[in-house]
Order: structure tokens, then C-alpha cells, then sequence
């Protein structure tokens, strides 16, 4: 079972824009989860980070120039982010105000 989805609705802004630019995990940490997360020069939080990788929902598929980590949807990751672009289209405006606002 999954862990609850952190930050709702940050977490949907993150799975659409890794479509079209990966996620940049910056080294930091010796456990393998990087100190840092970017995405169009924006960072993500730790949470979410770590819920997609400790979820498979992204992948690692190399390295930059310099030496951050790029993380990509897998399989899964494109079916969540599918399944979750669905539960928000099916949202009231309330209910996207009170996930946004809340979680």
C-alpha cells in the first residue's frame, strides 16, 4: 500500500511538468534521496521528491554536465499522473481551492 499523496496539488504540478523536462535531484545525502529537487528551476519539495521515487513513479536516467541526477516518469509514473490529471478534471472549484489550500 502507498503511502497518502503529499501536497495534492503541487504534486500534480510536478507530474505535469516532468512531461516535459525532467527532475533534477542535486546530490547531498548519503541514502540515496538527494538534498534537493529542481524542476524548471523550481524546487520541489522534499516530501513530494520522495514520495514519487520511493513510489516508482520516476527513474533515474543519467546524469548532467554537472553531476545532478535526472529523474524521468516511468510506466507507472505516466499511469499515476494520467489517473490524477482525471481526479482533478472531475474537481469543483471548492474542492480545488480546499486541496490546494489544505493538501
Amino acid at each position: 500500500m502507498l503511502p497518502s499523496i503529499p501536497h495534492r496539488a503541487e504534486t500534480l504540478q510536478v507530474l505535469r511538468l516532468i512531461v516535459s523536462e525532467p527532475i533534477l535531484m542535486l546530490a547531498g545525502d548519503d541514502d540515496g534521496c538527494g538534498s534537493r529537487w529542481t524542476i524548471g528551476g523550481q524546487q520541489i519539495q522534499p516530501a513530494i521528491a520522495r514520495y514519487l521515487m520511493e513510489s516508482g513513479f520516476v527513474v533515474d536516467i543519467g546524469k548532467t554536465e554537472l553531476g545532478a541526477r535526472k529523474l524521468a516518469l516511468t510506466e507507472t509514473g505516466i499511469q499515476f499522473r494520467e489517473t490524477g490529471l482525471h481526479w482533478w478534471s472531475e474537481l469543483n472549484l471548492v474542492q480545488k481551492i480546499r486541496i490546494t489550500l489544505l493538501g
